[in-house]
């Protein structure tokens, strides 16, 4: 944990930028705020985000912890989704210097694999959403630049 919260606490400015594509046929794009901190004595990293622009409004968190056992970090989301707010959402790793989560989503009705990678700068850090295309390559939905406040 020590690796990630040194990555991520503190406050972030963030782009979001939306690929034309199943979910934003026109794109689209968000700017706000996110705001990272240790809790539960350091054992949980909670990542709150609060954005807007023309792809909507967005409002949640991601909560990540270790999981000693299983010898994996956990991630659990919520967003203002008032339908299907919040789920455990995949099993995360380091590869290298990204950190990457692996997980299934249904989007239109078929279940698709998703990663979420982080990478990361001194005071900036990226996360690209991807989903698994017909072609089986990755294809990069959402990209997220936050840079430090």
């Amino acid at each position: 944990m020590g690796r990630l919260a040194k990555a991520l606490v503190g406050d972030w400015n963030t782009t979001e930028t939306m690929e034309p594509g199943k979910l934003f046929p026109n794109g689209g794009s968000r700017n706000g705020i996110v705001h990272v901190r240790l809790a539960a004595g350091g054992t949980t990293l909670i990542y709150e985000v609060h954005s807007d622009g023309s792809a909507g409004k967005l409002d949640g968190m991601l909560v990540i912890w270790w999981d000693k056992d299983a010898s994996v970090y956990r991630v659990f989301v919520c967003f203002n989704n008032p339908d299907h707010p919040c789920e455990v959402r995949g099993i995360a790793h380091w590869q290298g210097d990204l950190f990457v989560n692996d997980y299934q989503e249904t989007v239109k009705g078929e279940r698709t694999s998703w990663r979420d990678t982080f990478t990361f700068a001194s005071t900036s850090h990226t996360l690209v959403a991807a989903m698994r295309g017909v072609s089986g390559t990755m294809q990069t939905f959402i990209t997220t630049r936050a840079t430090r406040r």
